[in-house]
């Protein structure tokens, strides 16, 4: 930061392809901006995320890393916890070499775990059930028949961010279901959100996914990390994951981003990794 003169960085995470995955601005030093300013900045961005990083009050973390969406700060955030350790590790403020580290968010401590590439893994904070909801209105809200979706019911479950995750049969189906403002309201029921709404159809390597958060100002999210490891959780309770601990979530490639987001299951901890590709960098002039 100089005087009035914000840096900041838009990285695409979950992807090696610039312009594909999920972008994302960081500030990487957000010392001297307010929360309100922090929210215009995100507004202003109209990005699904931006990350502004200040200085812990752990000292168990290495950043204190705060994620606004164009309209609300989020307690937890996947790609934006990849993005800002990979600009923490790019810019020197984590050593080079460093295999694990922690970054303190609202949601709390998030241990973060590197491999060569690097792969960045968080791991994903406890996972809270929420209600089921009813197969036909799901059906009816994302524009489908009752034939495309899989039997399981679907389920709000949270690790920061709330997602009511529907199984359905296929990619096809997948591509061909959609949700507006109206709908997620008429699917929320007696439940006040706001909620997202994760669709994905099991295939051989993991889920093809797709993520609309109209709620939060987002018509459809290319990369939803906070949503990547409740998903494998309800695969795995239902025997929808493949016979291995690692597999992948597909998603964003209906909207023109492809984004691949690595999960490993190890016991109870199920983490959630990937690539980031740097693309701009930029500054700002506030008054």
């Amino acid at each position: 930061m100089i005087g009035n003169t914000h840096r900041y960085r838009v990285v695409d995470v979950f992807t090696q392809t610039p312009l594909e995955g999920n972008p994302l601005a960081v500030f990487s030093d957000a010392r001297g901006l307010s929360s309100d300013t922090m929210q215009s900045i995100a507004r202003e961005l109209n990005l699904s995320e931006t990350v502004f990083i200040l200085p812990s009050t752990r000292e168990d973390c290495v950043a204190n890393v705060r994620i606004f969406t164009p309209t609300r700060e989020m307690q937890f955030a996947g790609h934006p916890t990849v993005g800002a350790a990979f600009v923490l590790l790019d810019e020197g403020a984590v050593p080079a070499g460093t295999a694990s580290f922690a970054l303190e968010e609202k949601v709390g401590r998030v241990p973060i775990r590197v491999e060569p590439g690097p792969l960045i893994w968080l791991t994903t904070p406890p996972i809270h059930d929420g209600p089921r909801f009813n197969r036909a209105v799901a059906a009816e809200v994302l524009g489908l028949s009752l034939d495309d979706l899989l039997e399981y019911e679907p389920q709000l479950l949270s690790a920061g961010n709330p997602c009511i995750f529907i199984a359905l049969r296929s990619q096809d189906a997948v591509d061909r279901a959609s949700i507006s403002l109206a709908g997620m309201k008429t699917l929320n029921g007696a439940d006040p959100g706001p909620n997202c709404v994760f669709v994905f159809a099991p295939v051989p390597d993991g889920a093809y996914s797709r993520m609309f958060a109209p709620e939060h100002g987002i018509i459809e999210d290319p990369a939803t990390g906070s949503a990547t490891g409740p998903l494998a959780a309800y695969m795995l309770r239902n025997g929808l994951a493949p016979a291995t601990p690692r597999f992948f979530s597909e998603q964003g490639t209906k909207m023109g981003r492809r984004s691949l987001l690595h999960i490993n299951i190890e016991g109870d901890k199920i983490e959630v990794g990937g690539y980031t590709t740097p693309l701009v960098r930029a500054e700002m002039q506030l008054p």
